[in-house]
C-alpha cells in the first residue's frame, strides 16, 4: 500500500531531518514558500516557539517533500505576519536582465524589470530539492558559503577599465 499523501497547508510545522540526530524546523507559507528557520536541534522544541525562531531564509520548495512526507509535519500554527508576507525574489535571464517575482506583477507574467539594487540581497527564484535545502541548512549553520547559493547569485557584467 502506497504511504498517504498528505496536504500542503500554510501554518504546518515540518521538521527537517539533518542527519547525525540533528534536524532543524520550518513552516509552509503561501505556495510554493517555506520559511526555514535558524538553528539545528537535538531535541524537540515546542510547537509555539517554532514560529517565534529567527528566519534563516525562505525558499520556494518543491511541494513533494511535503506531499509525501519528506519533511514530516509536526504540528501547526499561524505563520507570523512577517512570514505570511510573500517575499519578492529575483530572476536573471541568460542575457544579465534582472526582474522582480511576485504576485504583485501577476499582469505582466508575475515579474517586472528591475535593477540590481532592487535584486541585492533577494533569493533568487528557484524551486530547491530537499536535499540542496539541507546542505543549505547545515552550511547555514557552521557560518559557511553554500554552492548553492553561489551557484545562484547574480552574475554581474565585468566592466572593463
Amino acid at each position: 500500500m502506497a504511504g498517504k499523501r498528505v496536504r500542503r497547508r500554510i501554518g504546518d510545522i515540518l521538521r527537517i531531518d539533518l542527519g547525525g540526530g540533528q534536524h532543524c524546523y520550518a513552516q509552509v507559507s503561501g505556495e510554493p514558500v517555506i520559511v526555514f528557520f535558524d538553528g539545528i536541534f537535538a531535541r524537540a522544541i515546542s510547537i509555539d516557539d517554532i514560529p517565534m525562531l529567527p528566519v534563516a531564509f525562505r525558499l520556494c520548495v518543491s511541494n513533494y517533500v511535503i506531499t509525501k512526507g519528506v519533511w514530516p509535519v509536526v504540528g501547526s500554527r499561524p505563520l507570523t505576519s512577517e512570514n505570511a508576507e510573500e517575499p519578492f525574489f529575483y530572476r536573471q535571464d541568460d542575457s544579465g536582465r534582472l526582474f522582480l517575482c511576485h504576485s504583485s506583477f501577476a499582469s505582466q507574467n508575475y515579474e517586472r524589470p528591475a535593477s540590481l539594487m532592487e535584486c541585492i540581497g533577494l533569493e533568487c527564484a528557484a524551486v530547491w530539492d530537499p536535499e540542496h535545502v539541507i546542505d543549505r541548512l547545515r552550511d547555514h549553520a557552521l557560518g559557511q558559503p553554500n554552492r548553492w547559493v553561489e551557484s545562484l547569485k547574480i552574475k554581474v557584467p565585468s566592466t572593463s577599465s
